[in-house]
């Protein structure tokens, strides 16, 4: 997100947690956004135009949940709900013609059954990260209702990039097959290779939040490619770019999934009469670009 905004001539100030300080090229800020008064000194200072609410807490389906369910959904809710409450009231007391963004998930709408899934379907989550994001989506609206505040809200359904973790499903995918390329004896296991995702790249879902927040009226999005593929052919591609035949390297063990579910394919059409946006890569070039955007991490430490 920050890039892009540079890009476009944007000051940017991002607010990461007290103890994950990054070095980056823009100005950071260590804020607790569960403090109330210190997000609003924040705001009463800086005077923001736009806010992207992208706090998540989650964790990939092929990682073990490490805290009991209340603490699970305890702490997506801080993130989810309570910060995003301390900011929307600092925007009304601060700064209420700033526009803010909340990037909610997929997982609002649980496990539907394959329907395409649009702002009017129903929400049905599982889990605790989808029910607080379903609180964090009606927050936005009350805010929005009730004070008049220019708050939009994104369903992001899949978005892939380098910076995912090692654990996430893409990532482990794509440092497998870089692994494979070096060590061809290496193997790897996965869950569900039938499991189907709708999956988008990152920098198209991040200029869909640019372009919302853009529109004359605030309201909630859909963000999804709208094409679902399958762990298999994930695999087949990521392997493919290095000319590997994936089935010589990857071996399934259903206990890796922590949690399944039917597939997802979300229906874009409001964003995209609204916005014009559109995905800029297919779902084989995203994968080459993940597979790209990795043998150029140092901290892979793989030769291509």
């Amino acid at each position: 997100m920050a890039p892009l905004l540079v890009q476009r001539g944007y000051s940017v100030r991002g607010w990461v947690r007290p103890e994950s300080m990054p070095s980056a090229s823009f100005d950071c800020a260590a804020i607790d956004i569960l403090d109330a008064a210190r997000v609003e000194r924040e705001l009463q200072v800086r005077q923001p135009d736009e806010i992207y609410y992208l706090a998540a807490f989650h964790h990939a389906s092929e990682e073990p949940v490490e805290i009991s369910a209340e603490e699970l959904l305890r702490r997506s809710s801080d993130v989810h709900v309570r910060g995003l409450r301390n900011v929307l009231e600092a925007m009304k007391n601060c700064c209420p013609r700033a526009r803010l963004f909340y990037a909610a998930s997929s997982h609002v709408f649980g496990t539907p059954g394959g329907k395409w899934l649009d702002e009017q379907t129903p929400f049905a989550p599982k889990s605790a990260y989808g029910i607080s994001k379903v609180a964090g989506i009606e927050c936005c609206q009350i805010w929005r209702r009730r004070d008049g505040l220019f708050a939009s809200t994104g369903i992001l359904f899949n978005h892939e990039s380098g910076l995912r973790k090692p654990c996430f499903l893409s990532q482990k995918i794509v440092r497998g097959a870089l692994q494979a390329h070096r060590d061809p004896a290496h193997r790897m296991m996965l869950g569900d290779l039938d499991a189907a995702v709708d999956w988008g790249y990152a920098p198209d879902y991040v200029d869909a939040m640019f372009r919302i927040l853009q529109l004359p009226e605030a309201s909630d999005f859909v963000v999804a490619s709208g094409e679902v593929h399958t762990v298999r052919e994930f695999a087949q591609a990521a392997f493919g770019t290095l000319g590997l035949d994936w089935r010589r390297h990857v071996q399934t063990d259903a206990r890796l999934l922590c949690r399944t579910s039917a597939p997802l394919r979300g229906d874009s059409s409001k964003l995209r009469a609204a916005t014009g946006w559109s995905p800029s890569v297919s779902f084989v070039e995203l994968v080459a670009r993940l597979m790209h955007e990795a043998k150029a991490t140092p901290r892979i430490g793989l030769a291509s």
